[in-house]
């Protein structure tokens, strides 16, 4: 397997790092972004190379660049330069483009996300450029939290971790490999963070949702404890995306929230991988039709 490079370029004056891993004449590109209080590594699962995200991208032909989200790894001193959500989204893309440099892109982009990663890809995906994406796939997210999780999460703080609070991102741990819990933190998170979490479900999430083109596709872990996931809340997030000409909602077994660090994470990049296929095949269709 490839192993991805370690990778920090400026964007803007900023200077922004991630992980690239490069596939000879590839099918397309994807964009990976981590969730809270972690980091590019979450998709290059530490000492596991068999389940990294990025590692599989590669063997199946595509080149994969997973970002330390603006406000983390190379950026983290900059965060106060990051309220205005335009420019993380232009700081992503910017990064990208950097990284791949004259890079040959295939097909063009497509962007995974995963927990609070999804409010970035909803803005990049309604952004001008978002027009041109393959598609979407996000996890670890929702329209709605778990009554027992959101009070628990009330009480965190970038220095306090309430009771309960592991057992809600990690949990059940026999899901896990033992020595990746925890594995993949970023040492704390940028300010932004607490006001994206405040109002993702209620505001941003439904609003971007609704001004998506691409397709999208949505996972549901089957042991996730944070964000709903029964029948009707996985309705009403596929029903926000009024404007995405194909909404997908797919269920991860064997796996809870940190899915790509789970012991079903190839399974899970497996069906990633194989949407991304069919979101070219059907790029390529309407193109020739």
């Amino acid at each position: 397997m490839t192993a991805p490079v370690r990778r920090m370029v400026p964007v803007d004056g900023i200077p922004m790092s991630g992980l690239f891993a490069e596939a000879a004449d590839p099918r397309g590109v994807i964009i990976a972004l981590h969730g809270g209080a972690s980091s590019a590594a979450y998709f290059d699962c530490p000492n596991h190379p068999e389940l990294s995200f990025l590692r599989a991208c590669a063997a199946a032909g595509f080149s994969a660049v997973a970002l330390d989200r603006p406000g983390y790894g190379a950026s983290a001193p900059y965060s106060d330069a990051m309220w205005e959500p335009q420019r993380r989204v232009d700081l992503a893309y910017g990064a990208a483009d950097a990284m791949l440099g004259k890079r040959e892109r295939g097909a063009g982009l497509f962007i995974l996300a995963h927990s609070n990663g999804c409010e970035l890809a909803l803005r990049m995906a309604v952004a001008e450029r978002g027009r041109d994406l393959l598609g979407l796939e996000l996890a670890g997210t929702g329209l709605r939290q778990y009554p027992a999780a959101r009070a628990i999460l009330k009480q965190a703080t970038p220095t306090h971790r309430p009771a309960g609070l592991r057992e809600l991102i990690w949990a059940p741990e026999e899901l896990y490999p033992d020595d990746v819990i925890n594995a993949v933190g970023s040492g704390g998170a940028p300010p932004q963070e607490a006001e994206i979490s405040a109002n993702w479900a209620g505001r941003d999430f439904p609003a971007l949702a609704g001004g998506v083109t691409a397709p999208v596709r949505f996972t549901a872990a089957e042991h996730e404890r944070v964000w709903d996931s029964t029948p009707e809340a996985l309705a009403d997030i596929a029903a926000a995306f009024a404007k995405s000409p194909r909404v997908e909602i797919h269920h991860q077994n064997n796996a809870g929230h940190n899915l790509s660090l789970s012991l079903a994470a190839a399974q899970y990049h497996s069906s990633v991988l194989s949407f991304v296929e069919q979101c070219i095949t059907a790029d390529v269709n309407r193109e020739a039709g």
